[in-house]
């Protein structure tokens, strides 16, 4: 069995076979119960996967400078002009994000707390 970014592969050449048609939002719950799928089978995930669980999200709300609660697909949403074109640009994100600078990473918990302490002093 291949592994998380093998499988995204297969996905985006045939979206129809995996998760009936192309759309960000479907492959996000996807993602979701593929990832609990492993956990449960006792699949381990690579330390790229695990990168990808923890930090795609923070990543992609700094690209597009948008903090909310929202998951990364509907931040991708909004950015793009329906399901389908927010599919193709989740793998051109997912690109980039693989070749990013590491070093360059914020740690979501560090940027919690210095905006809280940015509204404490205001």
């Amino acid at each position: 069995m291949g592994g998380l970014f093998e499988f995204l592969e297969r996905v985006k050449e045939k979206p129809g076979m995996y998760i009936g048609t192309t759309s960000v939002t479907h492959l996000r719950l996807f993602l979701v119960g593929y990832r609990f799928a492993r956990a449960e089978l006792n699949i381990s995930s690579s330390d790229e996967e695990i990168d990808f669980y923890r930090n795609f999200q923070p990543w992609v709300q700094k690209k597009m400078r948008v903090y909310t609660t929202n998951s990364w697909d509907k931040i991708i949403l909004i950015q793009s002009a329906n399901e389908k074109e927010a599919f193709h640009a989740f793998f051109v994100f997912l690109d980039e994000f693989r070749q990013r600078d590491k070093s360059q990473d914020i740690d979501p918990i560090l940027v919690e707390s210095s905006s809280s302490n940015i509204e404490k002093v205001a």
